[in-house]
């Protein structure tokens, strides 16, 4: 398996790129044995048989057998069985448990968590990301955007008219402030803190999942693991001292105007349930603030950044959307400012733009789920306790028996009439999952993504630079391999009668 990856990763996709086939890159196992499983089909099997798990498949290309590494794990790219899986039957599938070093990343908080604890976090932190909520986090995370945009400026204003930037650097600082505000809110200082550390913390343990798979690493005394230790050790100190402050504080989130933040939420959940009896989880602690945090800065800082890095790449790419998109920015917000959240919500063909991103280039590319019990599926799929299925998302996202001929290509306009219509099947298009599971910062990741999108449209035209090379890649999350260099210059510097380099 990592030999097909490593093959695949070595060649990156070639020029020109208005096909956006890039499966075979990314997913390449899982496109090796859909290759197997059409094969045997070609040769006239009608069902593909594993006399081991008991499982029986019909080798339509859709569910079939493969193996990662010495696991079999059942592929299940139909979208009816993956609705059965993530909602209608979702109570009988676990979330796979994650490897060690993944979960150092990403926090044993609300996406690793299961069963009751889950529900009762889950419970607990869904205020943070309502709409209300968000509103009054806009105007801060404008802010950042807008700053981020003026330099932008003086640089390209010291260039000639315009400068090259790697947006994929940038774009992790306006994420980060915006899940800083989002977990900390009026402790955002103290947050800042608390999240560089964990900047750090994350740097070591990415660097330790690139490059070593030897079991137990993890805990021998290296200096780099010495130093992930002590960087645990005071990011746990800092947020126990800043807890500290805020059960001090009292109950801040009934100040008027005063957005609920992930930590007051927690803090205030912790001690509610202090002289409780009978619940059917412990009381949320210290350690479960810990985990949360380092959750919602590894989702909320990587999830988001990358989608915004993909949607200026695909715009610079095709800039008949590109333009298309600044008219309906101009014409609803203006050429400055922040755009209001009432704005935002009318940027129609903004919304296409970046469902249509998160489609071809969906954050998470599969999502792994385990059996807990014998389960059928279909009326005829009989799968055995403890058996791992793999739902490949990019996978369903790119078949064009569910999206049509043009599956491959930039489309926005296959979203023109919303979500539910645009495939085949409704559940042909789960970029942040489905059912209950699905992910809790989807209204904050686009929310921020039209933000910042809608403030670079007011302010510049962009082009692909010639040193990009396409080379979407899997670390954890999906990702330009060797960066995202676009071009920018600022609207204002270019006289009305000179057109644009492309």
């Amino acid at each position: 398996m990592v030999a097909l990856m490593v093959a695949a990763s070595a060649k990156p996709m070639p020029p020109p790129y208005r096909s956006h086939n890039v499966l075979p890159r990314v997913l390449a196992f899982y496109h090796h044995w859909k290759k197997i499983y059409a094969a045997s089909q070609s040769l006239g099997g009608l069902f593909a048989i594993d006399l081991t798990l008991g499982l029986s498949t019909l080798s339509t290309g859709s569910t079939f057998l493969l193996w990662f590494g010495p696991t079999p794990r059942l592929a299940v790219a139909d979208p009816e069985f993956i609705r059965e899986v993530l909602l209608a039957r979702a109570d009988r599938f676990d979330r796979y448990e994650s490897h060690p070093m993944v979960r150092q990343l990403e926090g044993e908080g609300l996406v690793s968590l299961r069963g009751d604890k889950w529900a009762h976090h889950r419970r607990v932190l869904t205020p943070a990301f309502h709409m209300d909520n968000l509103r009054l986090l806009l105007p801060f995370v404008g802010r950042t955007v807008v700053d981020m945009a003026d330099k932008w400026r003086s640089m390209a204003d010291a260039s000639d008219g315009e400068v090259e930037i790697d947006v994929s650097d940038w774009f992790q600082v306006v994420t980060e402030d915006a899940i800083t505000r989002t977990a900390f809110g009026r402790s955002y200082e103290d947050g800042k803190v608390v999240f560089k550390l964990q900047a750090q913390l994350m740097a070591f343990a990415s660097e330790a999942f690139r490059k070593v798979f030897i079991p137990g690493y993890r805990f021998l005394p290296t200096k780099k693991n010495t130093s992930s230790w002590k960087l645990d050790k005071e990011i746990r100190k800092n947020l126990v001292t800043l807890i500290g402050r805020r059960q001090e504080a009292g109950d801040d989130e009934k100040l008027e105007g005063c957005a609920k933040d992930l930590l007051g939420l927690m803090i205030n959940a912790a001690s509610s349930n202090s002289g409780r009896r009978a619940q059917p989880v412990g009381p949320i602690t210290v350690n479960d603030i810990v985990e949360e945090c380092k959750t919602f800065f590894f989702a909320g800082k990587q999830t988001t950044s990358n989608l915004l890095t993909w949607v200026i790449v695909l715009l610079a790419m095709h800039p008949e959307w590109q333009e298309r998109a600044r008219q309906e920015v101009l014409d609803g917000c203006g050429a400055g400012g922040v755009p209001s959240r009432e704005q935002l919500a009318k940027l129609k063909t903004l919304g296409m733009i970046l469902n249509e991103t998160l489609r071809l280039y969906p954050p998470a590319v599969a999502t792994v789920r385990r059996a807990k019990a014998d389960v059928e599926l279909g009326g005829y799929l009989k799968i055995p306790r403890d058996t791992e299925l793999l739902i490949p998302i990019m996978a369903v996202h790119h078949d064009a028996r569910l999206w049509g001929p043009d599956a491959a290509r930039f489309n926005p306009a296959r979203f023109a009439g919303g979500v539910a219509g645009a495939a085949r099947h409704p559940a042909a298009f789960i970029p942040f999952g489905l059912g209950a599971r699905m992910c809790i910062g989807q209204n904050l990741a686009i929310l921020e993504a039209k933000l910042t999108v809608a403030v670079i449209l007011q302010r510049f035209d962009f082009r692909l630079s010639p040193s990009y090379v396409h080379a979407p890649t899997v670390l954890m999350l999906l990702h330009p391999q060797y960066g995202a260099p676009i071009v920018f210059r600022p609207l204002s510097s270019q006289p009305s009668d000179q057109p644009v380099k492309r």
